[in-house]
């Protein structure tokens, strides 16, 4: 079973965890909204076949 007894620690930790959290949910989307604007500008400029 996993021991999450931080001890005083826990304010810091628990607070590394979430920034950590923010910063890796924050890169997936960006990287999914810039794999969609990538695919809306090839489509504009008609190159949405080459992809394929």
């Amino acid at each position: 079973m996993l021991d999450l007894d931080f001890g005083a620690y826990a304010p810091f930790v628990i607070g590394a965890y979430a920034a950590t959290a923010v910063v890796l949910g924050w890169m997936v989307v960006d990287t999914i909204l810039a794999a969609h604007r990538c695919r809306l500008e090839a489509r504009d400029k008609g190159l949405e076949d080459d992809w394929a």
